[in-house]
């Protein structure tokens, strides 16, 4: 498990990407805000989260498989990876951010990634694809 990195994932690097080409600019796991986010956009004042299925429990996924060898250990450690991204998003929302979840699945394919990408946005800002426009 020494090697699982919690910072600059493949599925992280790709939203950030995504966003980048799109015009958002950002900064990273501020670690001032509650959760330490992935990707805060001030600007919109927004957080995003980019989760790994697995670790993080991610409902009705196929990569959300549990472990066949010790399984308590496993249920737990993810049951308490969930509580406390809730406890991190509810902080934040009650401090007045938007909080954005993007799970490792939806960036897989750039088809799903630029699904994910417009609905970023739209949470943003409504219909429009880019700051700038």
């Amino acid at each position: 498990m020494s090697k699982i990195r919690s910072k600059d994932t493949k599925p992280e690097l790709r939203v950030r990407r995504a966003l980048h080409a799109r015009g958002f600019r950002y900064r990273l796991h501020r670690r001032d805000l509650p959760g330490n986010p992935d990707i805060v956009l001030a600007r919109f004042q927004a957080c995003i989260f980019v989760h790994g299925c697995f670790w993080h429990g991610h409902e009705g996924c196929p990569d959300a498989t549990s472990p066949k060898t010790n399984e308590d250990y496993w249920r737990s450690k993810i049951t308490r990876n969930r509580e406390r991204d809730h406890e991190s998003q509810t902080a934040l929302k009650n401090i007045g951010w938007k909080v954005l979840v993007i799970w490792e699945c939806e960036t897989r394919t750039m088809e799903k990634l630029e699904k994910t990408m417009e609905n970023v946005a739209r949470k943003l800002f409504g219909n429009l694809k880019n700051p700038n426009s």
